[in-house]
C-alpha cells in the first residue's frame, strides 16, 4: 500500500440534531451504538464527488501520479446512477484514459472485496498500480422516520493506492498479505434495501433486523480475523492494529475481546463517522495514518461484515 486518503462531507449531524426529527436521544444512540455524530452529503453532492476527492488525497499521499493508475475498483452501494459504474466517473475526473475501472457491491464488506479484487489483479500481473476506493452516501437510502436505521449511517469516502513490488512472499513484506472473502445469501433479508430497478423500479430504503445482524457480526468477524491470522501463521499478539468496519462500538469491542486485543490497538472512528458502509475502513485507516498512530511497517488486520450477508478480512503490512 503506497498511500491512503479520505473525504468527508462538510455537514455534521449530531444525535441531538436527529432527536429534533425522530423519536430518539443522544443517550439512546450512544448506549446502543457508540455513535455521537455523522457527516451527511450536501444536496447535489454525490458518491463520485466524495470518491474523487478521496482518490486525489490518496494519490497525493502516495506520491503517485494519476496517469500511473491502470485499475480503479470502487466499492459502493450507492452509485451515482444505475449505470455506468461510478468508478468510470472517477477515472474520467482524474484524467485517466487507460486500464480498467468498475464498481463492486458487497455493502459494508465492499472495501475488503475491492481490495481483494485489486490485489489479485496485481498478483496476476494484470495491473501495476490500482486505486481501491470505498465510497457511500447512505443518507440517500435512509428512512428518516425509522430511528432503528437512520441514526446509524453517515456518508464518506476513503481510498488506498496499491502498487506492484517485489518481496519475499511472507509476513515480513509490505502490502496486502492475504484476503479472505465470504458470503451467505440465506440472510439476504436481514439487512437490505426494499427497492431496486429490477424488483420495484424505485430506490427504496434500508431495512434491518438489528438483533440478527449483531449476532452474526460478532461471530463472523472474529472468524474472518482468526482465518487471516492462521493463513499467515501468526497469532493476535503479532498485530499492531485492528482496523475494523465501523458499524457499532459494541461489535468492535466484542471482536477485539475475542482476539484478546487491547482497546489501544483498535482504531475506532464510529463515534464521529457513524457507519459509512464501504468507506468506513479506509476512512479509519486514513485517520490513524494521518494522526500518526499507524506507522510504516506495522501489521494491520482489517475486517468487515455487510448485507447479504457478506464478510471478510485482510492482513496488511502498512
Amino acid at each position: 500500500m503506497a498511500g491512503c486518503g479520505a473525504c468527508l462531507p462538510g455537514q455534521v449531524v449530531t444525535n441531538h440534531d436527529l432527536a429534533q426529527r425522530v423519536d430518539t436521544s443522544d443517550d439512546w444512540i450512544v448506549q446502543r451504538t457508540g455513535i455521537r455524530g455523522r457527516h451527511i452529503a450536501a444536496e447535489g453532492e454525490t458518491t463520485s464527488d466524495l470518491a474523487y476527492r478521496a482518490a486525489l488525497a490518496a494519490l497525493d499521499h502516495a506520491g503517485v501520479p494519476a496517469e500511473r493508475i491502470d485499475l480503479i475498483v470502487l466499492a459502493t452501494t450507492t452509485p451515482d446512477h444505475t449505470f455506468p459504474a461510478t468508478a468510470v466517473k472517477v477515472q474520467a475526473r482524474l484524467g485517466i484514459t487507460r486500464g480498467a475501472a468498475f464498481d463492486v457491491q458487497a455493502v459494508c464488506s465492499g472495501f475488503i472485496y475491492a481490495l481483494a479484487v485489486a490485489d489479485n489483479f496485481i498478483r496476476l500481473g494484470q495491473a501495476r498500480a490500482a486505486l481501491v476506493i470505498g465510497a457511500d452516501t447512505f443518507s440517500r437510502i435512509l428512512d428518516w422516520e425509522d430511528r432503528t436505521t437512520c441514526v446509524l449511517f453517515g456518508d464518506g469516502a476513503g481510498a488506498v493506492v496499491l502498487e506492484a513490488t517485489e518481496g519475499a512472499g511472507d509476513v515480513s513484506d509490505r502490502g496486502v498479505l492475504s484476503t479472505h472473502l465470504h458470503a451467505d445469501g440465506r440472510h439476504y433479508d436481514k439487512l437490505w434495501v426494499d427497492g431496486g430497478p429490477s424488483a420495484t423500479r424505485t430506490t427504496g430504503c434500508v431495512r434491518m433486523n438489528g438483533q440478527e445482524v449483531f449476532r452474526h457480526a460478532v461471530t463472523r468477524l472474529s472468524e474472518a480475523a482468526t482465518e487471516a491470522l492462521a493463513a499467515n501463521g501468526i497469532g493476535p499478539e503479532a498485530l499492531d492494529w485492528l482496523v475494523p468496519h465501523q458499524a457499532n462500538l459494541r461489535i468492535i469491542e466484542s471482536t477485539a475481546r475475542k482476539l484478546r486485543l487491547p482497546a489501544e490497538k483498535t482504531v475506532v472512528t464510529v463515534d464521529h463517522h457513524g457507519n459509512t458502509s464501504a468507506a468506513s475502513i479506509p476512512l479509519a485507516l486514513t485517520e490513524a495514518v494521518t494522526d500518526g498512530r499507524i506507522q510504516r511497517g506495522q501489521l494491520l488486520l482489517m475486517e468487515a461484515m455487510g448485507g447479504g450477508f457478506t464478510w471478510g478480512s485482510a492482513l496488511v503490512r502498512w
